[in-house]
């Protein structure tokens, strides 16, 4: 037993050296890929008509007979192969005519437009913006007016300027005449719903939670803890409202009164923000900071339609291709590193933990 234990502690400082040897090696690395200007990550595009179709293969093997089942997707592979054909076809014969004469296109075949798929689950800081963005720009070297985007959405809101920008993201898509929809699973509120108010059509589930048009602050203040200790805090400022509210000092009358100011302040510009988007709402009815579940939300005015997200894609799947369009970030070779050295010293400790026993 001394032999292993010593064999063991022998192993875990060769994996200690092997792990510093190999987190210079990553640094450097990660350096040079800085220097390269490399993006960290990658864009997945799958398509979801794929994804429902091997599921009803799934099922059609274990309900049909085999022979019913492979007769099934024959007749399948050959009905896609034909349509496949006869829409590059038609997509051939509708270039060609568009190049002999751009302005008639009486006798251009309608080609079915596409639905392009993001989503978007929202922290506090509504921190997936940074692949959002990365997302909808992707989206848009392709889509067409003819397309649509659905942003799966749940968020149930965080920072103003955070969200501001994801709406922005999705204002992107508006301003290119492309039909925006916004798809509420569980929750689009305060935040999530300035996002969500951008879309054409807002479509929820019967019991997610909408609305939310408020605004909220709140600052904790340890001043008089800190007065009874006899401990001084000194906040200098140059300009009268630099600060209002503060964690540390003395909180006056006055602060907290610009402090309400610029909470009602942005209180106005999340309901013109939310009107300017959706007009035939009632926004002295729903801007009270109250939320609703989808099916009263739906009575509200709040959202278009109910339904979930599986609902409203597979109906789309049944006429048109649909893609999810994901951008995977990347790990730092570092961290990716530590992550393996972390598992493999957690191996080693429990090994060393079982010898002593």
């Amino acid at each position: 037993m001394d032999y292993l234990f010593d064999y063991l502690m022998f192993l875990a400082q060769a994996v200690t050296v092997v792990i510093a040897i190999l987190i210079v090696v990553s640094m450097v690395a990660s350096a040079k890929m800085r220097q390269q200007g490399s993006e960290r990550g990658h864009l997945v595009v799958t398509k979801i008509n794929d994804r429902v179709r091997s599921l009803r293969f799934v099922m059609e093997d274990a309900l049909l007979t085999p022979q019913e089942a492979k007769r099934r997707h024959k007749d399948e592979h050959k009905s896609q192969k034909a349509a496949n054909k006869q829409a590059a076809a038609e997509a051939k014969k509708a270039a060609k005519s568009a190049a002999v004469d751009d302005s008639d296109d009486g006798d251009e075949q309608e080609v079915p437009g596409k639905v392009f798929v993001v989503r978007f689950d929202g922290d506090v800081a509504a921190s997936d913006v940074d692949n959002f963005r990365l997302e909808i720009s992707a989206i848009l070297t392709m889509a067409t007016t003819k397309d649509e985007v659905v942003v799966c959405l749940e968020s149930p809101g965080g920072m103003v300027h955070s969200y501001g920008l994801a709406a922005s993201q999705m204002m992107r898509v508006r301003d290119r005449n492309i039909p925006l929809t916004a798809v509420v699973d569980k929750v689009a509120a305060s935040g999530g719903y300035l996002m969500a108010a951008v879309a054409n059509k807002i479509v929820a589930a019967p019991f997610a939670v909408v609305g939310s048009i408020g605004v909220v602050a709140q600052v904790p203040n340890v001043h008089r803890l800190l007065k009874k200790n006899d401990v001084d805090v000194e906040v200098l400022t140059a300009g009268k409202y630099k600060r209002t509210l503060t964690f540390l000092g003395e909180n006056t009358t006055e602060g907290r009164e610009k402090f309400q100011q610029e909470l009602e302040d942005v209180h106005e510009l999340f309901q013109e923000f939310v009107v300017e988007n959706r007009p035939g709402l009632d926004i002295a009815a729903v801007a009270t900071g109250e939320a609703w579940y989808g099916s009263r939300a739906l009575e509200l005015k709040l959202v278009d339609s109910l339904a979930t997200s599986d609902e409203y894609l597979m109906q789309a799947c049944d006429d048109k291709d649909v893609f999810q369009v994901t951008w995977k970030q990347g790990t730092k070779p570092i961290e990716r590193l530590l992550g393996k050295a972390s598992a493999a010293l957690d191996r080693v400790n429990q090994l060393l933990e079982l010898s002593r026993k």
